[in-house]
């Protein structure tokens, strides 16, 4: 039976070679080579620290279980995930993504490692590397693991599309701890102080995995990007948030000025709320979670009506927030269901900054 033909064109051709224009201008600034280390050149670049683990990544946090699952693995010659590396001007390679395999590795190697009970090879279970037949020994240093190197000529954005995506596939994607990751300046140290503040803490409470994970600063980065406006905002909040964060540290050493301002501009407005709103950001007195819709919503909002109406904070007492904070339209407003959307991320801002602006 013949296929009936197309009705109508969903993809013009200008927009297909728009298209065209996008991806090759993307694929530019991925800049990588693949290679394969043996597990003895792995474990002596961790032992001389020529492997750097940064900052952002998290601890160490592989049970002595998961590591010796991993180390039986390699022993029986199963495939070992890729390990993601960033080529520094220094040359050293930063670990994007594998510092708990490669820590593993490190520590089997150097008999720091007993292993476990094992299930396929339950002969070596609760011995150490130096247990083994030094034939075997070799054969395990001789393994080989697969890497890929994004070099020193890739740009920020391109490190930033690595580290996301990666982590993506693997857990939720935390777009604050990957930012601390690919971008360093006066302007991400703020958000990072800012993030830890007494108030933000109050205000808009979080659970300890969500700290570790950086929700709070999160909420900050979001807090000052989304403020100064949604100029280019494409309904991507991970890569609009970048690209913001590496002006302002650009522009935070151009103007020494503005780190007091941004910091009088996020007190000020928590301040503000906190005399306005009865439970701050959460839903309810006794949250102790705090949906980021909402904080965008009422920070954010708030922001905007000061800098409409800065009477708004001396006559704080007469503002009466109860009348819509709990009603159909605000909740309607602060729904997670395509909340990054830049309509509704746009709507929910002048929501409260009307509501508040009107209020006098």
């Amino acid at each position: 039976m013949a296929r009936s033909p197309r009705t109508r064109n969903l993809f013009s051709q200008e927009r297909a070679e728009a298209a065209e224009t996008e991806i090759i201008e993307r694929s530019r600034r991925i800049d990588f080579y693949m290679t394969e280390y043996s597990v003895e050149y792995l474990a002596d670049k961790m032992n001389q620290g020529r492997f750097v683990i940064p900052e952002y990544q998290r601890e160490f946090t592989w049970e002595s279980e998961r590591q010796s699952r991993f180390i039986e693995s390699i022993i029986m010659g199963l495939p070992i995930p890729f390990i993601f590396f960033w080529e520094m001007e220094s040359g050293q390679l930063e670990i994007v993504d594998g510092s708990q395999r490669l820590r593993t590795i490190q520590h089997y190697v150097n008999n720091d490692l007993k292993l476990t009970e094992l299930e396929e090879i339950p002969s070596i279970s609760h011995t150490y590397f130096s247990d083994l037949l030094p034939s075997r020994q070799n054969k395990i240093l001789n393994r080989s693991i697969r890497g890929i190197v994004l070099n020193e000529h890739a740009d920020d954005q391109a490190r930033f599309d690595m580290f996301e995506r990666i982590n993506t596939g693997s857990k939720v994607t935390n777009t604050a701890e990957v930012r601390r990751g690919a971008l360093r300046g006066l302007f991400q140290d703020m958000v990072t102080e800012l993030a830890d503040s007494e108030i933000l803490g109050r205000l808009a409470p979080i659970s300890k995995k969500s700290k570790n994970e950086r929700i709070n600063e999160e909420l900050v980065a979001r807090f000052f990007a989304y403020g100064d406006g949604l100029e280019n905002y494409k309904d991507s909040p991970s890569r609009f948030i970048f690209d913001y964060t590496k002006r302002m540290n650009e522009k935070f050493i151009e103007e020494a000025e503005l780190s007091a301002i941004y910091r009088r501009r996020f007190y000020e407005t928590l301040e503000f709320v906190e005399r306005v709103f009865p439970n701050g950001f959460k839903k309810t007195a006794g949250a102790t979670t705090t949906p980021r819709v909402r904080f965008e919503a009422i920070a954010i909002g708030s922001y905007l009506a000061l800098k409409i109406n800065p009477q708004l904070a001396q006559n704080w007492q007469a503002i009466d927030v109860s009348p819509w904070i709990d009603g159909d339209d605000f909740k309607k407003k602060t729904t997670s269901d395509a909340a990054n959307v830049k309509s509704k991320l746009q709507n929910r801002m002048d929501f409260v900054k009307e509501a508040l602006t009107g209020a006098l």
